[in-house]
């Protein structure tokens, strides 16, 4: 099918059925609206028509549409003494291929007639100076039902008088045109297309409206659903539509001068039935026949190989397969798969059974819209039993061909559909069932059906729907195997990019991650936070050079890392150095840059470290300014040999901190510059919330188009934990300071109101405090009570070793009090300090 263009035009232009005193017509000219049926005969006339060529309603209907009608080439004979006078006729079908209503017509027609009122026996006669320029447009009714013609007729002298042009009006080729429809004609019917308006009063316009797709075959049911409520319902016409329309797909269609083909064919068959030698002329016509279906259909699947494949979403490649054998091949296409393929996941190759589902993922027909949609709705998955020619399809691998579907057969496959009938639907209709396979594995399968009064399917259909589902087979596998690997990478994706709270003691995080180009999905972006030991939080955010499962791979192992060093407590310098250290060991390739910041939520500093990275923004509560924090970019992970650098920020409640990747601020011919402003502007826009404030800045920096790589986006906002929340004390490491200890914690939390905290945080408290003081050198025992989201003790001493959960047997002495704290805390645990260790816990507070 070769489409053409659809484009809106202004009220302006087309037609209405509004008269030429309304003012409300301007640049509209009344439709003659007629219907001709299968015997020639006039079934409906409009008021239209009868203002235009002068016969009442009741004198036209019924009778041959040749004694009424200017129209050349499209009716079944034409009557040489009609009186019509200089008629000229663009209708472009060719000689011989209008010559019969029964066989239908290959492509709309179109011509220009000028045509006195017509003179019958029965009517007075006419002053033959009284004749009317008419533009004309016939459209074929390729149908079950009788009407085969629409024609529509507009007066040409109308159109001329409103498009501002001169002469007599009366469109007598006078006024300087080279002739009706020729060169120089200011109003060419190539230039004209008719449009319904709401008010026509053709009373078979919602028939029509259903049956758009018989008049303009190439045009699906939903497409000329939508032309019609633009064109019907509006009330002007809005649409100008135009295409090329190929024929449908049958032996003999597509051949030139098929009606005096069939005549020679019927000769020799006679012929050869008497034992008379076939004349030459007559084999001779049996191979050019033969030669153009099998042209026809080579030409078709070429058209079909170029429609399929066009993008490797599976989705969209399902809807191509569909739409291109419909109504060209068949009436009807039914798409099943397999639910693996719908899943995009992978199978084990083997031959499917009475137990594998079948997804219907696509349903193309040319009905009459809603027909088949209720009864065999898509997205529907079914088994297929043995007996059915569908499961023989999908286990044989080949095309099965039921010339006609008999009244058993389609009640043996009705009986698969619970509480539908879908007998009528199938019933007496042609029936080809090809599979959809692609190294030698069966994806799927189509159920192609033609009308009853279609010709049947035969053996070269057959042949032809076998290489055309392979061709489908093979762009669906392609789309598959993409979609299954896209599912792959997505997954390995999400795997490594940590699930971060949005709450941490004291600040809140919020973060975005978009990927790259889809030939990039997987990349080597990312970003992370991890819990230190005094309520601190550690950021970090980092991006691997280049795309794909390596670099995938790399960041997953650099990110491991960040958080092992990161649980040790290292200064931000110390843990780049060790990182960079770590790339240079797994490889020359190894190359990153990287971001680490640690907020220390008390004191109200943030302690940043940057290897080669963009530097963050920090946007001040207070005034709502934004700032680019300057610090000592350093070198990239993995470089080696360049010194990093600790830098300290002072930060107040509220403030909030911006780290993103590159992909975010750059694109190719911009200078970074532009994107780091914009990047600051976005952040200090006002927001709601933290998820709002990061879709600002994704919306600001990510709508300039031309992104190609992936963003990692991470923000902070910096809470604080106000002086009177916190609570710290040292104590001698000796034995008796434990219980002073438990005193001074059940005093604090009566303090705060959480009286309810006392008993097992005193508890906890006693055994951390015990195992401190046994274990700690010369440094005091420090213990911290924060009051957050949580409540948070940590207890302090100077020993490296870290403790260690176990069971304690009977008669041991010691090892219960980890296991005390493990029951009672709602989560606890140890780290590393420059100075020692710290072993802490939390505990729910209770709702106010």
């Amino acid at each position: 099918m070769d489409r053409g263009t659809e484009r809106e035009t202004p009220p302006s232009r087309g037609t209405d059925t509004a008269g030429p005193g309304d003012p409300a017509d301007a640049g509209r000219v009344p439709l003659a609206v007629v219907v001709v049926d299968r015997e020639g005969l006039v079934s409906h006339w409009s008021s239209g028509a009868r203002r235009l060529f002068g016969v009442p309603r009741e004198e036209a209907v019924g009778e041959p549409a040749v004694d009424l009608l200017p129209v050349s080439g499209v009716l079944p004979e034409v009557d040489d003494d009609l009186p019509y006078d200089d008629f000229a006729a663009l209708d472009g079908l060719g000689p011989g291929l209008g010559s019969s209503l029964d066989h239908g017509l290959s492509y709309p027609a179109a011509g220009r007639a000028r045509l006195s009122v017509p003179r019958r026996e029965d009517r007075p006669p006419v002053d033959p100076g009284d004749r009317v320029d008419v533009l004309w447009w016939a459209y074929p009714l390729v149908g079950p039902g009788r009407e085969r013609l629409l024609v529509l007729a507009a007066d040409a002298a109308a159109l001329h008088e409103r498009d501002g042009g001169g002469g007599d009006g009366r469109g007598d080729g006078t006024d300087g045109a080279e002739g009706p429809g020729g060169a120089g004609d200011p109003f060419a019917v190539e230039r004209i297309a008719p449009g319904f308006a709401l008010h026509t009063d053709f009373p078979g316009a919602e028939d029509l409206a259903a049956r758009l797709p018989e008049i303009l075959p190439s045009m699906s049911v939903g497409e000329s659903a939508r032309i019609v409520s633009q064109v019907l319902e509006l009330g002007y016409p809005v649409l100008e539509f135009s295409q090329n329309a190929r024929v449908p797909v049958t032996p003999d269609w597509g051949v030139s001068r098929r009606v005096e083909r069939r005549a020679r064919r019927e000769r020799a068959a006679r012929a050869a039935a008497e034992g008379l030698p076939i004349p030459d002329d007559l084999a001779d016509e049996a191979e050019d026949l033969e030669h153009a279906a099998v042209r026809e259909r080579l030409e078709f699947l070429n058209e079909v190989s170029g429609r399929i494949g066009t993008s490797l979403d599976l989705a969209r490649t399902i809807v191509e397969v569909s739409k291109a054998v419909v109504p060209r091949f068949t009436d009807v296409a039914g798409t099943y798969l397999r639910e693996q393929v719908v899943a995009g996941e992978g199978f084990a190759e083997g031959v499917p059974d009475t137990t594998t589902l079948w997804h219907r993922v696509a349903l193309e027909h040319t009905d009459e819209p809603g027909r088949w949609d209720d009864v065999v709705p898509v997205g529907e998955a079914m088994p297929f039993p043995a007996h059915t020619p569908f499961f023989q399809c999908m286990t044989t691998g080949e095309p099965v061909l039921v010339p006609r579907i008999s009244e058993q057969l389609g009640h043996a496959i009705a009986s698969q559909f619970d509480k539908r009938d879908i007998r009528p639907l199938i019933t007496g209709r042609s029936m080809l069932v090809v599979p959809l396979k692609a190294r030698n594995v069966v994806l799927g399968f189509m159920i192609l059906l033609r009308h009853p009064e279609r010709a049947e399917f035969n053996d070269m259909d057959k042949v032809t729907g076998a290489e055309l589902a392979a061709r489908a087979g093979l762009v669906l596998d392609n789309a598959r195997m993409y979609t299954y690997q896209e599912s792959v990478a997505e997954t390995l994706q999400d795997s490594m990019l940590p699930h971060i709270p949005p709450h941490r003691t004291g600040c809140d995080i919020a973060t975005r991650y978009l990927p790259g180009t889809l030939l990039g999905r997987v990349g080597g972006d990312w970003f992370d936070s991890v819990k230190l030991p005094g309520a601190r939080t550690a950021l970090v955010v980092g991006d691997v050079m280049g795309h794909g499962l390596n670099s995938a791979a790399m960041m997953g192992q650099l990110r491991t890392a960040v958080q092992t060093m990161a649980a040790l407590d290292l200064p931000p310098a110390q843990l780049l150095r060790n990182l960079d250290d770590l790339a240079q060991r797994l490889g020359d390739g190894y190359l990153a840059t990287c971001l680490y910041a640690v907020y220390d939520p008390i004191a109200g500093v943030l302690h940043l470290a940057n290897a080669g990275h963009i530097p963050p923004v920090l946007v001040r509560a207070e005034d709502g300014r934004s700032e680019l924090l300057e610090l000592p970019t350093g070198a990239p992970i993995g470089v080696g040999g360049v010194p990093f650098e600790t830098v300290r920020v002072p930060v107040e409640p509220g403030d909030r901190l911006v780290m993103c990747t590159d992909g975010l601020v750059e694109m190719r011919g911009e200078d970074i510059g532009v994107g780091l402003a914009t990047l600051c502007a976005s952040a200090a826009h006002p927001a709601a919330s933290m998820d709002d404030a990061c879709d600002t800045i994704i919306r600001a920096l990510n709508t300039r188009g031309g992104r190609k790589d992936d963003v990692a986006l991470l923000m902070a906002r910096l809470n604080g934990i106000a002086p009177q929340d916190v609570a710290e004390w040292r104590f001698p490491p000796e034995p008796a300071q434990v219980g002073r200890a438990r005193a001074v914690v059940r005093e604090q939390l009566h303090d705060w109101g959480l009286p309810r905290l006392a008993d097992p945080a005193e508890l906890m408290v006693s055994e951390l405090v015990t195992n401190a003081v046994r274990h700690t050198r010369a440094r005091p025992v420090e213990v911290r009570l924060v009051r957050g989201d949580t409540l948070l003790c940590e207890v302090d001493d100077d020993d490296h070793e870290l403790p260690v959960l176990r069971n304690a047997g009977p008669e041991a002495a010691a090892g219960r009090g980890l296991r005390v704290v493990s029951a009672l805390a709602r989560e606890w645990g140890t780290s590393r300090t420059g100075a020692g260790k710290t072993v802490w816990f939390e505990l729910t507070l209770p709702r106010r």
